[in-house]
């Protein structure tokens, strides 16, 4: 939902499509990224000199992501404020020289501070679960935990560079 709401409205024929596409794909993309990230996590901490199962890893990062996932009553309590607006970006915020109302950015930013709190509380909860499960410091288990966000980002580079390759059609190009 995030990434939709930081395109323009001109990318999305309606709230309604962004909402199905999102039901759609973020659970499976959500359930894939946990298998993902349990198997660099599991390395990762053996390398650095921790002790747990793949199990333990999967269960911190599922448990580490409640309040991320918790951020959806605050995109359904923003859309049900706001409207469409909640979920995409509206022409007159993308046409230069008109304002949004002013309630209405308020209510953005309000629902985006709550959304980086979570997520910033889901981070806390993923480094202190990681440090308990692999027995090692907190200071440790974070660069366990940041070494493993960059390796997972230059894996998704390196799957959008190969898609881009290989489907051409698939990737939209700036008009000229």
């Amino acid at each position: 939902m995030a990434v939709y709401r930081t395109q323009f409205a001109g990318a999305h024929p309606s709230a309604a499509e962004v909402l199905q596409s999102s039901l759609l794909f973020g659970p499976i993309g959500g359930v894939f990224s946990l298998y993902l990230f349990a198997a660099i996590y599991g390395r990762l901490g053996a390398r650095a000199g921790g002790t747990s199962k793949r199990n333990q890893v999967f269960h911190v990062l599922a448990y580490g992501g409640i309040p991320v996932a918790a951020s959806l009553i605050l995109w359904a309590l923003t859309a049900l404020f706001i409207g469409e607006a909640a979920i995409i970006d509206t022409p007159a915020a993308a046409t230069p020289g008109t304002d949004v109302d002013g309630f209405v950015a308020f209510v953005l930013r309000l629902q985006f501070a709550g959304y980086v709190l979570l997520m910033l509380w889901s981070v806390v909860l993923q480094v202190m679960g990681f440090s308990e499960i692999l027995g090692l410091t907190t200071r440790k288990a974070f660069g366990v935990w940041v070494l493993g966000q960059l390796l997972a980002l230059l894996a998704a580079l390196f799957l959008s560079a190969l898609i881009a390759l290989l489907f051409p059609g698939l990737v939209p190009t700036a008009p000229h």
